[in-house]
């Protein structure tokens, strides 16, 4: 039974097709990936290298699953150190040190909300596992682009396998419930004119906390309506194209 204060599982109810994460540095963020059975996953990293960064503070902060140089090479998945993109790891690799996690699809609203950590769960619904491993497999054979902490990264893989959904408008960032909670409470402190109606500190709480609710809301992938379905043969054929009109066209097909 999932729990609203912690989605924490042991490793003996994970089943194929989860979709699983952990917290890294001090929870600011998390690491997720799709658990494909006999202790491994598939999961979308930068790669301790980082090679592909954001020139910011936040490479810092958001470190890939790949253990660094320092530490020994994993006897079953050997030096994972300087690989990006889409790998597979043994579950020791993936979690870091860190605890498991489920990531909980086809949620009710009061439970989402209840839930006030963005990417750890999503009112979309989950397709069925077969679906799920062969999206992860077939993206594991062809890559999943350039990993971008605001518009491409590991969560919005692990979503994407999940449900097939992608955004096509190229005003988007990504389908990461991290970076849509951030967002929102950017746009709620920032943005909303209805902080000009109070001036009191329980007021103006109220009215970012309720502006937060509502863009999370908006903003999740199970609310949202530039999303559409993608296979993910069209998907890997489209990496290459920039333009959402090309994603459209490729859905059409299906």
């Amino acid at each position: 039974m999932m729990g609203v204060f912690s989605n924490k599982i042991s490793r003996e109810e994970l089943k194929e097709g989860d979709h699983i994460y952990s917290w890294r540095t001090a929870y600011i963020y998390a690491h997720h990936g799709i658990y494909v059975g006999e202790g491994k996953v598939i999961h979308f990293t930068r790669g301790a290298g980082m090679e592909v960064g954001t020139g910011t503070f936040l490479d810092n902060i958001v470190v890939s699953s790949s253990r660094s140089p320092l530490d020994t090479p994993c006897p079953r998945c050997g030096d994972l150190s300087r690989l990006d993109g889409v790998i597979s790891s043994c579950i020791d690799c993936f979690l870091s040190g860190g605890d498991l996690y489920l990531f909980h699809y086809d949620v009710s609203a009061v439970f989402f909300l209840a839930k006030a950590r963005g990417g750890t769960c999503t009112l979309a619904s989950s397709d069925p596992p077969a679906d799920v491993l062969h999206r992860a497999s077939y993206l594991l054979q062809n890559g999943f682009g350039i990993y971008d902490i605001f518009k491409n990264n590991c969560e919005d893989f692990a979503i994407y396998c999940k449900t097939g959904l992608l955004v096509f408008t190229s005003l988007s960032v990504g389908r990461s419930g991290q970076m849509a909670s951030i967002l929102a409470a950017a746009s709620a402190i920032i943005s909303s004119p209805l902080r000009f109606l109070t001036t009191s500190v329980p007021g103006l709480s109220a009215v970012v906390g309720g502006m937060y609710c509502v863009g999370r809301i908006l903003s999740d992938m199970g609310m949202r309506r530039d999303v559409i379905k993608v296979s993910v043969e069209s998907l890997v054929a489209e990496l290459g194209t920039s333009e959402p009109v090309a994603i459209r066209e490729a859905a059409k097909e299906e």
